[in-house]
Parts: C-alpha cells; structure tokens; sequence
C-alpha cells in the first residue's frame, strides 16, 4: 500500500527528514514516537516537546535519516498508527 508520496522527486536519499508529531498531551507520547521510529531507524534521538498552548496537545519533532521513499512512507504510516497521534507532518 504506497502513500504515492513525490519524496522520490523532492529529496535525495538517504536523508535527514524531520517528523513533526501532533498528540494528545500525554506524558508517553514522546517515548511511543520514539519506540516506533527505533523500530524502522533505530537511533539516538532526542525528542522536542512543546506544549499547545492550551496544554490541550504535545508537539514533538524528531529528526531521522530515511533511507528512501518507501522507508519515509512506512515511518508516516507506523506513527499515524499510535492512538495518541492526531497528525504526522
């Protein structure tokens, strides 16, 4: 199931790619992203966090190394899948 995605056209690979991920604000948001992420890039990642301003919602941004565009759209697809996640940017 590809995303037909254009990030074979837009970026050379491998590269880095920051994800940018919107959830609900829950202390384990942070540490799920990162377990998937280890699971498809395994890394040493430092997450950041910021806060809505509400405190309603968490951002967190990790910055990985995607091998290609197969293995950008699989890392979209695997943290669209954690029920904290509301949008994978």
């Amino acid at each position: 199931m590809g995303l037909n995605t254009k990030f074979d056209e837009l970026l050379d690979f491998p590269c880095q790619f920051p994800f940018k991920v919107l959830g609900v604000a829950d202390d384990t948001l942070a540490d799920q992203v990162i377990a998937v992420l280890q699971k498809h890039a395994p890394g040493d990642y430092l997450p950041s966090i910021k806060p809505s301003s509400k405190g309603n919602y968490l951002s967190v941004t990790v910055t990985v190394t995607a091998r290609s565009k197969e293995h950008l759209e699989t890392m979209y697809s695997a943290l669209g899948q954690i029920e904290l996640v509301r949008v994978v940017l």
